[in-house]
């Protein structure tokens, strides 16, 4: 981080860790939120997959636009302040996701939710990475597993509640409520900043050795993305499924990647980044084939888990590699790769869905096994 941290007692840093954990659950949680209710957003708005494709570009857009300034912007107010703010936003957007009827304000809704989504991200990664450095041990991958774990009961729920005749809106409302409460409370928690922050300035392009991290950032996040985005719509319009089961697409997936996340500081520690990379583009390719070549929903659901289980170490040691670049603040090294890394998460989803509108949803995840193995196979270059 840019500004300068005062001493922290032992109780201090933990109780920061705690709040930060909260953080990484609900940034899951809205992402699911959002996930599970891509069906409903379609029909509310009458979309098709391209009119679809183009709000979740918008997000994307907007995710882009913002990170390149996200360093600066956490440099000077801090992990906390970024946090509250941009997470306050967040909420809002989710409430209000079939609050309105016109496309152009679902669009310029996704914009809003795109710019503080990638905001927060930067700035709860960059305080993991100065909790992590006060600790003295691996964490980040356990940061990121909350983040999953919230991605799994924000699915469970939006499975569970249909079931409970508790209507999409009321969801989004309630969701909303809760996950900005959680927030507010544990922003007060966070690691506070003191004096001045250091001098920064606008992220330019990444180059060199964040370049490189961050194409390999991309390429493991369009499958994340795809998931996020796609599962629980292939799940009911390929494979037939009703609400609930297509709601379990993102569970599974998300449940699978919490796993492998709470595990994975243990698994850092024994295998090589490029080892650990090379497996995980390889799984996360076979499960991906395997939803989309066998057309039964319980295989689905456990290709979507391998997926999970395959992308789960990807995001924390990238970033906690870009942290660590000579010459650049932890702040600026996570927003350098998020700049390009949130090019395939948030643009991935869209060029699926353009595919899609001409062939079939079917066809158009198959880009996420061709992405996978691009990324297997780039890890030694990438991470040598």
């Amino acid at each position: 981080m840019s500004a300068v941290l005062s001493p922290v007692s032992t109780r201090t840093l933990a109780n920061a860790a705690w709040a930060l954990r909260a953080q990484f659950f609900i940034s899951g949680t809205l992402f699911a939120t959002w996930g599970v209710h891509v069906p409903t957003v379609k029909a509310h708005y009458g979309l098709g997959e391209r009119a679809l494709a183009i709000a979740m570009l918008a997000a994307g857009v907007g995710a882009v636009l913002a990170v390149m300034q996200a360093g600066r912007g956490v440099g000077r107010h801090g992990p906390r302040v970024v946090t509250a703010v941009t997470g306050s936003v967040c909420c809002a957007c989710i409430a209000g996701l079939i609050a309105f009827d016109g496309y152009a304000a679902l669009v310029l809704l996704m914009l809003a939710y795109g710019m503080a989504a990638s905001l927060m991200d930067v700035s709860i990664n960059a305080e993991a990475t100065e909790i992590e450095r006060l600790a003295g041990r691996p964490l980040m991958s356990g940061f990121h597993g909350m983040f999953s774990l919230g991605g799994m009961a924000g699915a469970a729920v939006g499975s569970a509640l249909p079931q409970l005749g508790v209507t999409a809106q009321q969801h989004l409302l309630g969701a909303g409520l809760v996950c900005l409460v959680v927030i507010v409370a544990g922003c007060g928690a966070m690691l506070r900043t003191d004096g001045p922050p250091a001098a920064s300035s606008p992220l330019s392009l990444p180059r060199g050795a964040l370049a490189l991290i961050g194409t390999l950032a991309a390429m493991g996040l369009v499958a994340e993305g795809a998931m996020y985005d796609w599962s629980v719509l292939f799940m009911k319009q390929e494979l037939k499924s009703d609400a609930s089961t297509a709601a379990l697409a993102y569970a599974s997936f998300s449940a699978a990647m919490a796993a492998g996340r709470f595990g994975g500081d243990a698994v850092r520690a024994r295998l090589s980044s490029t080892s650990l990379l090379r497996v995980s583009g390889v799984m996360a390719a076979g499960g991906m084939a395997l939803a989309l070549l066998v057309p039964q929903p319980l295989v689905a659901l456990v290709g979507f888990a391998l997926v999970g289980l395959g992308l789960s170490n990807v995001v924390p040691v990238l970033f906690s590699s870009a942290a660590k670049v000579p010459g650049v603040t932890a702040a600026h090294g996570i927003a350098a790769v998020s700049s390009v890394g949130y090019l395939g998460m948030m643009a991935g989803p869209p060029v699926i869905g353009v595919i899609a509108q001409s062939t079939s949803l079917t066809l158009g995840l198959s880009v996420v096994v061709l992405f996978a193995v691009v990324f297997a196979l780039s890890a030694k270059r990438a991470l040598p």
